[in-house]
């Protein structure tokens, strides 16, 4: 470390210089201020970074410095809302310190009224009490928005297309930055309508190409892509570092992994036997051992700057956007096959009943016994696949899986059957098929499993009073509880509001409805009833499991949360080095806000980019007659998503027919006003594929030929709603269970 010389400030006399200055204090304003000479100045250089890595300082954009876990003393921020009461919050515009910045900073608008949300203004900070507050200096012009499309000419001009199915504006372009017509590029966007250019900051490539749709995700979302050459550099020397001495030696025990036959890393592996206590008898004693990735990356290390600023890894079909370098997150951390790996190791004792008897995590070394998929875990077990590890590693995991079954069976967790696609691509990334992934047995054992450790680190943390980033999920509002009981009784189902509201008031509904053939519909709309979950230090218990103390526990490799409670866990038992800083420790509800932000950030880019293979898969099928399922009613249509593929399309009011149609909000259907018919959500239609667009994932579909071709459709917007209860009538193709 470096020691500071005769000459130079303390300290503490820097953090007061930074507290008290007017101006962003970078490395000039110090040195100006303590009157240093051109010698003391490279030592003042050695100081600050010594400071910055003791986490007393960091800094921000212009390289000016302020105190850890503060703002700068001016910056700039975007407005992010103002409340009911008037008040005005803002975040800053961009923040590449290694700092959490607050949630929110609260505004002393000089003229009330004056700002509103989305304004940029250049602001001085101070910090006032628990929070901080933002006194403005001036309004600051717009930033300069950018778009991502493709170029077209016409009539020798270019123009710009955007890439967001939502984006239904084109730009002249004024500087093609050596991009030709049919490219995907980046692009800046000046002026004032109707006079708005293009200027194209950045070449992409060619958009129809498989491997351009998580591009296109990556630049569209601002998801970091590319590590710093010091996060690279340091992951390579880390990944030499010897296990160690002091670890629990698990290596005898044959640990397995389950994973994804695709997986590109394996945080998790386990191992359970028959307890042998008497006073446990028909009990378990079992193993979850996770990726040691706190072992690896050490707080304020420049990894640990990287995975905080991605939050998590990004899942793409043909590539994997890690939240730490691949020499890790697929090599060193992961739990390979026959090679000596460091784990954190959470050692549970389960009770017959499937209930946490006790709990405990030590730093292991283990030597994984096999990693399987989950196809070959559940052929091994049901006895077509001959394993030699069957009889003496599966079976008895699966007879602990019974145990934890019944725990999950009593506590009646939300148990909606929605399958997830799959994209299967040949080597080239052409799509080889988009279809449902299969629900096995296998899948829902290591689910099981992966709660339960993750239940026993939040208890662990709780028992040791140490902090604890919880994976919260309320319970559904009132409102989307009103919502759904209108809805359901649009099919005749009741749904009492005065009774306590559990997961398994959701699953009796689907009891009641049964194989009925609007089911699908429902779990939709039951899935859309439910809040999100987000990551935060305070518990509010998992709703949709049914558990009141959760945390994620088992996932080091690809989510930063997990990371932060095996530091937690670190900590707690005193296991090494690693553990949990004090400046995180006192930033959890910041981490945890950011946090669950990138997490948002991250499936809205996967989800894009399926919607955009699915678009490519079935534009070679433009034309063709199409199952669909309708997704969502509104009064210009109805959107349908291809069944057993997915990718949503617009059905238009206006192509419907000649008719007018009704829109019913509370019922989410369209009637015709002459002939009865109605267009409602979960309902099955046969309908053309008239566009689908690779580049946007946006479809398109029209009516048969001979359907709805009688001029164009009107709908009627709510006003003038049908009072139509119980179930629709004259639905042409009724939605069927899958």
């Amino acid at each position: 470390m470096y020691k500071p010389k005769a000459g130079l400030p303390t300290r503490q006399q820097i953090l007061d210089f930074i507290a008290s200055s007017d101006v962003p204090a970078g490395k000039r304003e110090i040195a100006k201020g303590f009157g240093l000479s051109a010698q003391d100045k490279i030592g003042l250089k050695a100081l600050l970074k010594d400071m910055a890595d003791e986490g007393l300082i960091d800094s921000a954009p212009g390289r000016a410095f302020h105190k850890m876990g503060g703002v700068p003393k001016v910056t700039v921020l975007r407005i992010a809302d103002v409340d009911d009461a008037g008040n005005v919050w803002a975040v800053p515009e961009r923040w590449e310190a290694e700092g959490v910045p607050p949630p929110r900073l609260r505004v002393r608008e000089r003229k009330r009224g004056a700002l509103g949300v989305g304004e940029r203004i250049l602001a001085r900070t101070e910090e006032a009490g628990n929070g901080w507050t933002a006194h403005p200096m001036k309004v600051l012009a717009p930033a300069s928005e950018q778009v991502l499309g493709v170029l077209r000419e016409e009539a020798g001009r270019l123009w710009l297309t955007g890439v967001d199915k939502r984006e239904r504006r084109e730009f002249a372009v004024a500087d093609a930055g050596g991009a030709a017509p049919g490219d995907l590029v980046l692009a800046e966007l000046a002026g004032k309508p109707p006079r708005i250019a293009a200027r194209v900051v950045n070449k992409l490539g060619d958009p129809f190409a498989a491997r351009s749709f998580s591009l296109i995700a990556i630049h569209k979302h601002g998801i970091p892509d590319v590590f710093a050459v010091e996060a690279i550099d340091e992951a390579k020397r880390v990944a030499q570092l010897p296990l160690g001495d002091d670890r629990e030696d698990l290596r005898h025990l044959p640990i397995v992994a389950i994973d994804p036959e695709d997986a590109r890393d394996h945080d998790d592996a386990v191992w359970a036997k028959a307890d042998e206590d008497p006073a446990n008898a028909g009990g378990w004693k079992a193993i979850v051992a996770i990726a040691d990735v706190s072992f690896y990356v050490q707080p304020k290390s420049e990894i640990d700057r990287e995975a905080r600023r991605r939050g998590n890894s990004v899942y793409f079909p043909d590539r994997v956007v890690p939240m730490l370098p691949e020499i890790l997150s697929a090599n060193v951390c992961s739990l390979k096959e026959g090679e000596d790996r460091a784990a954190l190791a959470c050692h549970l004792v389960i009770g017959k009943d499937g209930s946490l008897k006790s709990w405990r995590f030590t730093r292991a070394v283990v030597r994984i016994a096999a990693n399987l998929a989950y196809e070959e875990a559940q052929a091994a077990i049901d006895g077509t696949l001959a394993l030699d590890m069957t009889e003496t590693v599966l079976k008895p995991l699966w007879g602990c899986w019974a145990s934890l079954a019944k725990a999950r069976d009593a506590r009646a967790p939300l148990d909606l059957d929605l399958p997830e696609r799959r994209v299967v691509l040949d080597e080239k990334g052409r799509i080889m098929s988009v279809a449902p992934r299969e629900r096995l047995d296998a899948h829902r054992l290591i689910e099981d499993y992966m709660i339960a450790a993750n239940v026993a680190a939040a208890k662990a943390l709780e028992g040791k009073k140490a902090p604890v980033m919880y994976r919260d999920h309320e319970p559904p509002s009132r409102e989307k509880l009103m919502a759904l009981k209108d809805y359901l009784e649009t099919f005749g189902v009741p749904f009492a509001l005065g009774q306590v509201i559990r997961p398994a008031t959701f699953n009796h509904v689907l009891e009641r409805i049964g194989d009925a053939d609007f089911r699908p519909q429902v779990m939709e709309q039951v899935l859309r009833t439910q809040t999100q979950a987000y990551y935060s230090p305070a518990n509010h218990g998992h709703f949709g499991l049914g558990l009141g103390s959760y945390a994620h526990f088992t996932s080091p490799i690809r989510r930063y949360a997990d990371l932060i409670v095996h530091r937690s866990l670190v900590a707690a038992y005193g296991l090494g080095a690693g553990g949990l800083p004090a400046e995180d420790a006192a930033g959890m509800e910041a981490i945890g806000e950011t946090i669950s932000r990138l997490e948002r950030r991250a499936m809205e880019a996967e989800r894009d980019t399926i919607d955009r293979y699915v678009a490519s898969f079935l534009s070679e099928r433009v034309g063709q007659i199409m199952e669909v399922r309708i997704t969502g009613v509104t009064n210009f249509g109805f959107f349908a998503t291809v069944e057993g593929i997915g990718g949503d399309g617009l059905m238009p009011v206006r192509d419907l027919g000649g008719e007018y149609f009704r829109f019913d909000e509370a019922a989410r259907t369209l009637v015709g006003e002459d002939s009865g018919d109605v267009y409602a959500q979960g309902q099955m239609l046969d309908l053309k594929l008239a566009e689908a667009n690779p580049v946007s994932g946006a479809l398109r579909f029209e009516m048969p030929e001979g359907k709805g071709a009688a001029g164009p459709a009107r709908a009627r917007k709510p006003g003038r709603e049908i009072k139509r209860r119980g179930r629709p009538a004259n639905i042409r193709h009724q939605g069927k269970r899958r």
